[in-house]
Formats: structure tokens, C-alpha cells, sequence
């Protein structure tokens, strides 16, 4: 018969009792500290430590937030400012520019009213409006036509660096613009003489403002007398153009042996690359040529 039969095996009490009194050890360790009351203190401790921690972490971050989303705005607001000054400064630089410019056309046009009222002749002044150098006179256009009572063949003159010069002829008049023909072409020919010495010649270009103009047939006697600089001027013959209208100075004097007459290359006192405003001298008028008869015979 087993004696052991309705009795638990020696082991499993064994490990039973070590349960029973782990656990009766805790929770007494357990009673003893909470009727000390110093684990509601420590829990309390850590409690806020561990709400002071996060919350010090949260003010960062939304700290952070704020100051970039502070940060984008401002930076959109002086991106904006920068482009409004940008476009304030642009329009200021045009401003300016545009009253520098202003300044020098009122200058440009005092010095053109000037010289107008020194002009014995009746004339019409004209603007320079465009450029057409691959016309057949390497003409240039005008905005005065015969509306304003211009013609073919009246002479052209200019006022530039204080100076007065010939520019050329009217060789077509539309009713409100008019082609004019200058020196340099090689169309063109004007009686002229030396200033000074009065050595007569024809005056004739060689096709571009850029070379020089070229007289022809002056006297063979006359090279012992020109000397470099000397200014020629219109002669008067032939009653187109007024005389005494400078045309330009002695650059080079041109010798042949075997020429009975010598030439010389002129500098042009116009600079027709620069030229703006011109005044064409109306001839076509009994007031012209009493003016124009009274000059030669003073």
C-alpha cells in the first residue's frame, strides 16, 4: 500500500512554500515602505522630473518651430523689400539716366538755337532721323520736307564743337522728309579755296565719313604756301553753296610731277558720325539772293 497516496510529493511543497514566502516578503518590504510614505515622495519626484523633462523639451522644439516658421516669414519679407528696392533703384537709374540725357539734348539744342541766330541766311532746322548708307548718295534723311518750303539742291550746313561746317545738299524733298547728300560721297563736288592763301579747287568725297575728302586742281604754285591744318572753305561759285562755310583742314598734300596741279586730303571739320541737327539754307528766295548779292560785294 504507498503511504504517499493523497499527500503532494516532498518537492512541490517545497517549491510552494518558497512562493508563499516570496511573496509574504514582499509585500511586507512593500507595507514598510508605503507606511513610511517615502515611496509617494519619491514617486512624486520622479514624476515631475520626468513632466519638467518633456515639457523642457517640448518649449524647444515648439521654440524652434516658431523661430523657423518667424524665420521663413521674414526672410519672404525682405526677399520682397529686396526685389520692391530692386525695382525702385532700376527705376531711379532709369530716371536718372534719362535726365543726364535730357540735359545734354537741352545743352545740344541750346548750342543748335545759338548758332541758328547767328545764320544771315533763311533756314530751316531738321533733325537726323535715319541713316542709309547703302543708298546711292550714302544719304542720310531729315524730318523736314516741303511742307516746311525745303527743295532739291539748298545747301546743308551744321553747327558742331563750335563750329560752324558744310554738310552737304538736299538732293530729294518729300512733303515731310528730305534725302540729303553728304560731303564724303562720291557724288558730291564743291568749289572751295584755302582761308588764307584763297587757292581755289573742287572739293569731292571718296564714299565714306570715315576717309578724308579729297581737293583737286589746285594750282601748282599754291603747295609752296599750304601748310598742315590750313582751312578750306566753300567759294561761293556756282552760287549753290554760301562761301565761306568751313569744309575742313589740310591733312596731307599730295604732289605728282608729272600733274600740272596738286591735291589735298582734307579732314572733314563735321564728324558726320556724331552729327544730329542741321540747318538747311533756303536759296529758292529773292531774300537769299539779296542777302547772298550783298555778302560778295561787302
Amino acid at each position: 500500500m504507498n503511504v504517499t497516496k493523497g499527500r503532494r510529493p516532498l518537492k512541490k511543497r517545497l517549491t510552494w512554500n518558497a512562493y508563499v514566502f516570496i511573496f509574504l516578503t514582499a509585500l511586507s518590504f512593500t507595507l514598510l515602505v508605503l507606511s513610511s510614505g517615502s515611496f509617494i515622495v519619491n514617486f512624486k519626484d520622479t514624476g515631475l522630473s520626468v513632466f519638467s523633462g518633456v515639457r523642457g523639451t517640448v518649449d524647444a522644439v515648439g521654440s524652434f518651430v516658431s523661430r523657423t516658421v518667424l524665420s521663413v516669414k521674414e526672410l519672404a519679407t525682405l526677399r520682397e523689400e529686396y526685389n520692391e528696392l530692386s525695382d525702385r533703384i532700376s527705376r531711379y537709374e532709369q530716371l536718372e539716366r534719362s535726365s543726364a540725357e535730357i540735359r545734354q539734348e537741352n545743352i545740344r539744342l541750346k548750342e543748335q538755337l545759338g548758332f541758328s541766330e547767328t545764320i544771315i541766311y533763311r533756314h530751316i532746322p531738321a533733325k537726323i532721323i535715319a541713316r542709309d548708307p547703302d543708298s546711292l548718295y550714302s544719304a542720310f534723311v531729315i524730318n523736314k520736307g516741303r511742307r516746311e518750303g525745303l527743295n532739291a539742291d539748298m545747301p546743308v550746313i551744321a553747327f558742331q564743337d563750335g563750329m560752324q561746317a558744310l554738310v552737304g545738299k538736299v538732293v530729294q524733298a518729300g512733303f515731310v522728309e528730305s534725302l540729303i547728300m553728304p560731303l564724303y560721297d562720291t557724288s558730291s563736288y564743291v568749289s572751295a579755296r584755302f582761308s588764307e592763301s584763297r587757292y581755289e579747287g573742287i572739293v569731292e568725297g571718296q564714299g565714306r565719313f570715315e576717309d578724308a575728302l579729297l581737293m583737286r586742281f589746285i594750282r601748282r604754285q599754291a603747295g609752296e604756301e599750304i601748310q598742315f591744318g590750313d582751312m578750306v572753305v566753300s567759294s561761293g561759285m556756282g552760287r549753290l553753296y554760301p562761301p565761306d562755310i568751313n569744309i575742313g583742314r589740310v591733312a596731307k598734300v599730295l604732289v605728282q610731277e608729272s600733274e600740272n596741279t596738286i591735291d589735298v586730303e582734307l579732314k572733314p571739320s563735321i564728324d558726320f558720325s556724331k552729327l544730329e541737327y542741321v540747318f538747311v539754307i533756303i536759296t529758292e528766295t529773292a531774300e537769299y539772293r539779296a542777302e547772298y548779292q550783298g555778302q560778295n560785294d561787302g
